[in-house]
């Protein structure tokens, strides 16, 4: 290396974000842009986990009956997702709204994710996860379909089983979630940066450690 060459400037983002919300998908995508654009960054990703349905059933929920606890009513939900998705074509994003039949419990989700930052393919399987569920319509709650994108991620078949059908990680999902909103974060997708500054959609707000 030539010790002339100036070194990347490093930084850290914690990304709180949630499988289910279709703005942390825009959000995430929005920033890998930014970072692809930014190479002499040297850029680490750190998961967090928010539950936007932190009394979702295991199994998950029909997304019709989703959609009217959440909006009132279908066709309001239709709109919306209308409007999300005109905004990620723009970005690359071919959501498919039609094609989800579930709204899935997403904490296993998020556990893996925590299992796959120790190999290092955790950037991988969030990218896959997020385009299972919104662009395929895959219920991210299934542990076949997870198990299937951790291996296209990197990561061994066996390990990954034993993983999700072991339980571990759950408490840990619980808990960041918690701390999240002691940190105030009542809304996702929010990046800190270097665990001083939040950025929360057109918010901007000192984010504190404690």
């Amino acid at each position: 290396m030539n010790s002339l060459t100036p070194l990347p400037a490093r930084l850290v983002i914690e990304i709180v974000f949630d499988f289910v919300c279709p703005w942390c998908y825009l959000g995430v995508k929005r920033l890998t842009y930014l970072l692809a654009r930014r190479p002499e960054l040297d850029v680490t990703l750190n998961w967090r986990p928010f539950l936007l349905n932190p009394d979702m059933p295991r199994g998950g929920m029909s997304r019709a009956d989703y959609m009217i606890r959440k909006f009132g009513a279908e066709d309001r939900a239709r709109r919306l997702y209308a409007s999300i998705a005109e905004l990620g074509a723009a970005e690359g994003i071919a959501f498919n709204f039609p094609a989800i039949r579930r709204t899935p419990n997403s904490v296993d989700a998020h556990r893996l994710v925590r299992e796959a930052a120790r190999v290092g393919a955790a950037d991988a399987l969030v990218a896959g996860i997020f385009a299972a569920h919104f662009v395929e319509g895959l219920d991210i709650g299934q542990h076949e379909v997870l198990s299937a994108l951790a291996v296209q991620s990197g990561m061994g078949a066996r390990q990954v089983r034993l993983f999700l059908e072991s339980g571990e990680g759950t408490e840990y999902v619980h808990a960041e979630n918690l701390h999240a909103h002691r940190l105030g974060i009542n809304g996702v997708p929010c990046f800190m940066l270097d665990g001083e500054h939040a950025i929360a959609g057109r918010r901007r707000a000192r984010c504190w450690n404690g």
